[in-house]
C-alpha cells in the first residue's frame, strides 16, 4: 500500500506570517462607550476568580467524555447540575430539543435582555476537535458572573445551552421556537488560532441530489441503460470545472454517496452531497441556483430523472458581526492581557460555517474567537481537541468569560451602547427570517 502525500505547509506558514505582520501595525478598536462601573466588573472578576477551578473541572469532563449532535445527554445534564448547583434553576429539553437548556437571571422583563450562548456537541471520531468544551463553559462561567450582580444592573441575562452546532442547527431550531423572542442581543465566543472579534464566517446550504437511470447488464446491453454514476460524476466535475467561475467568497464540496451496487449493472440510483458556501445570504441564493441548473444538465445529458434534497437540516446564514459589540469586547478582553486582532489583519479565507449566522441575522450578535492554538493547528483535528484542555486554553476560558461577562455588563448598563448596537443592526437590514428567506 502506498501512502498519501502529505500537502505542503507553505501557504499556511505564508498567511501565518502575514497575518504576523498585519499584527504588529494594527489594533482592534476598543469602544469609547461608558459601559458598566468598575466596581461592577471587580465583581464579576472575583466571582470568576471564584467559579475558575470548577469551570476548568467541566470543561475537562466534557472533553474526556464527547458527545456528537442532538445525542448530548450527558454533557447537556452535567452543566444542568453545575448551574443549579449555584442557586439558579435549569429547563431542561427546552425549545423542543432533549439536549436544549434554558436558565435566567433578572426580573426586570421590560428591561434589557442579553443572551449568553453555550455550545457542547463533539465532533464523531475526534471527540471536542472544535473546542466546545470551551464554548460551553465560557458561557455558563459568563452567565453566573453577571447572574451574580444582576440586581445592580437592570435587565435581564438568559443562558442558552445550544445543541449540534456542528451541522445540526441547532440555535436555528431553537430560533424557530422562540429561543430568541424577546432578546435584544447574543453573545458567546469560540476557539481558534487567533484572538478576532469580527470573524468571517460563510453561510452554508446542503443539496443532496439524487438521479435515477434505467439498470441493464453492463456487458450485454448497455445502450439499454441509463446510467445514474455517469450522471452524478458529469455533476461533480461539473461543479470543479465551475470553480474558475465562482467568486472567491464561495464553496462547493461535495462526496458521492451511491454509486450503485455492482459493477457489472448499469446502476440505477446514484446521490450526490454538497456543502454549498457563500458570503452572503444573497450570493448563497445565487449560487444554490447555479448548482441547480448544472445538475439538471447533467440528467438531460445522460437521459436520466432526477430529484433535489435540500436543507435536511437548517440552513446557515453568514455572521452578520456587530462592530459596536466586537469593540466591547475588545475593551474587556485586552484587559486580560490578550491583543485582539483587527478586522482584516487574519486572512477571510480561513473560514467556516456556524448556526450562530442565523442568530446574529435575527438579533445583533458577538461571536468573538479566542486564541487557544498555534496557526498550523486545524480546528476539527485531534490536535485541536488536545489544544482545548491545555493549562493555556485553561486561562482563557476563565479570561473569555470575564470579556463576555464584561460585554453582558456593559450593554445591561448602557444604554448609548445599546443604541450603538441597535441601530448597527438596523442599518445592516435588520431582523431577516431565514425559512422566509430561502423560501
Amino acid at each position: 500500500m502506498t501512502q498519501p502525500q502529505q500537502p505542503n505547509p507553505f501557504l499556511v506558514n505564508q498567511l501565518r506570517d502575514e497575518t504576523d505582520a498585519k499584527a504588529l501595525v494594527t489594533k482592534a478598536v476598543e469602544t469609547d462607550a461608558a459601559g458598566a462601573p468598575r466596581g461592577i466588573l471587580d465583581a464579576i472578576r472575583d466571582r470568576l476568580a471564584d467559579l475558575g477551578p470548577e469551570l476548568v473541572a467541566v470543561s475537562h469532563d466534557l472533553a474526556e467524555h464527547p458527545e456528537t449532535g442532538f445525542e448530548e445527554h450527558r454533557s447537556a445534564a452535567g452543566l444542568a447540575e453545575f448551574v443549579e448547583a449555584h442557586g439558579i434553576e435549569v429547563a431542561r429539553g427546552a425549545y423542543g430539543l432533549p439536549t436544549a437548556l434554558y436558565a435566567s437571571a433578572g426580573g426586570a422583563k421590560d428591561g434589557p435582555t442579553i443572551a449568553v450562548l453555550s455550545e457542547y456537541d463533539a465532533l464523531p471520531g475526534i471527540g471536542h476537535g472544535c473546542g466546545h468544551n470551551l464554548i460551553a463553559t465560557v458561557g455558563v462561567g459568563a452567565f453566573l458572573a453577571i447572574a451574580s450582580v444582576i440586581d445592580k444592573l437592570g435587565g435581564r441575562v438568559i443562558w442558552l445551552g445550544t445543541p449540534a452546532e456542528e451541522g445540526g442547527g441547532g440555535k436555528e431550531l431553537m430560533a424557530q421556537q422562540g429561543a430568541f423572542d424577546g432578546v435584544d442581543a447574543a453573545i458567546m465566543v469560540h476557539p481558534f488560532t487567533y484572538d478576532t472579534s469580527e470573524p468571517v464566517f460563510l453561510g452554508r446550504r446542503q443539496l443532496k441530489v439524487t438521479y435515477v437511470g434505467v439498470p441493464a447488464h453492463a456487458s450485454i446491453q448497455p445502450f439499454m441503460g441509463r446510467n445514474a454514476l455517469d450522471a452524478a460524476n458529469l455533476l461533480y466535475t461539473g461543479v470543479a470545472l465551475n470553480r474558475q467561475q465562482m467568486p472567491p467568497t464561495d464553496r462547493v464540496h461535495a462526496i458521492i454517496t451511491d454509486g450503485g451496487l455492482r459493477p457489472n449493472v448499469i446502476p440505477e440510483h446514484a446521490s450526490i452531497e454538497f456543502y454549498v458556501r457563500s458570503a452572503y445570504p444573497e450570493t448563497l441564493k445565487i449560487l444554490s441556483q447555479r448548482l441547480e441548473e448544472m445538475a439538471m444538465g447533467a440528467a438531460l445529458m445522460t437521459g436520466c430523472g432526477v430529484e433535489f434534497g435540500w436543507d435536511g437540516s437548517p440552513v446557515y446564514l453568514p455572521i452578520r458581526n456587530n462592530s459596536a459589540l466586537a469593540q466591547a469586547w475588545n475593551r474587556r478582553y485586552q484587559e486580560r492581557n490578550h491583543t485582539v486582532l483587527a478586522p482584516g489583519v487574519v486572512p477571510d479565507l480561513l473560514a467556516g460555517s456556524t448556526d450562530f449566522g442565523n442568530v446574529s441575522f435575527r438579533v445583533p450578535g458577538l461571536h468573538a474567537m479566542v486564541k487557544i492554538a498555534e496557526p498550523d493547528v486545524s480546528l476539527h483535528s485531534r490536535e485541536f481537541a488536545a489544544a482545548a484542555v491545555t493549562p493555556y486554553a485553561d486561562e482563557v476560558l476563565v479570561d473569555a468569560a470575564y470579556g463576555l461577562a464584561g460585554v453582558a455588563a456593559d450593554y445591561l448598563c448602557d444604554a448609548n451602547l445599546r443604541e450603538r448596537v441597535r441601530d448597527e443592526f438596523e442599518d445592516a437590514g435588520g431582523a431577516v427570517d431565514v425559512t422566509e428567506f430561502f423560501g
